[in-house]
């Protein structure tokens, strides 16, 4: 059985419906040796991907930059080693039936980096069409903090180097903070949610805000906040 993830399965389930599409193994033909001899060298890492689907995100209506997004977290999955973990979820409004999209998958001899690091390609890329066509709904509010939050509970960074994409325009508008403003700042984390994970990455940092200032301060209060919370690295980018 498929793994089901496909942009097809996705666009064809009925509104209103959970969208849990759990990765299942398959049957899959033999590599060359060469291929596992590979593999069994690369270290289990885990990936946990969040999609914003705020209105202020760009990557809800453009299809180009959804493309670009999505070439690039393939990237990272392609690169996974056996036994790596990739999670995927939305967020937005502070609303759990608004994010209610859920994939989880363990990299194997089944469920091959090449083949997830496809599913996902084609899930981001698909986003415009999926919030166009009602399947997931654009939401008003930013919530990426609470997102963290839910994602420290959930996944953490226990057992596996971790490292958090976010294909988000870093805008935080909420009860936290509304870095729509230039003075707007990110409150410090509570503790150190996130210690000992590798990397926070943000893509599409600042895009839609027209603002090359407004870009570098997003960069700054996220960059703060990643390090302070635990991450040993952050990357904010705007272009690549």
């Amino acid at each position: 059985m498929q793994i089901m993830l496909a942009l097809t399965t996705a666009v064809a389930l009925a509104g209103g419906c959970v969208l849990a599409l759990d990765a299942t193994e398959r049957s899959a033909p033999l590599m060359p040796a060469s291929y596992y001899t590979e593999q069994a060298q690369l270290p289990a890492k885990r990936i946990v991907i969040g999609i914003d689907l705020s209105k202020s995100n760009p990557l809800i209506d453009d299809a180009d930059f959804a493309a670009k997004v999505a070439g690039r977290v393939a990237d990272a999955v392609r690169n996974l080693g056996f036994a790596s973990e990739v999670h995927v979820r939305t967020f937005g409004s502070y609303d759990a039936s608004s994010n209610n999209f859920h994939y989880d998958v363990l990299i194997s001899v089944r469920n091959r980096p090449e083949t997830v690091a496809a599913e996902v390609q084609k899930l981001i890329a698909g986003t415009p069409l999926l919030v166009q066509r009602g399947r997931w709904r654009s939401q008003g509010r930013t919530n990426i903090l609470a997102f963290m939050d839910n994602v420290s509970e959930s996944l953490g960074c226990g057992g596996l180097p971790t490292t958090v994409i976010l294909a988000s325009d870093g805008v935080e508008d909420s009860e936290y903070a509304h870095l729509g403003d230039l003075d707007g700042h990110l409150p410090r984390p509570d503790g150190h949610p996130f210690a000992g994970c590798a990397e926070m990455q943000i893509l599409g940092l600042g895009v839609g805000t027209g603002s090359p200032r407004h870009t570098v301060h997003l960069r700054e209060e996220w960059n703060r906040w990643a390090l302070a919370a635990g991450f040993r690295r952050f990357a904010g980018l705007n272009d690549w």
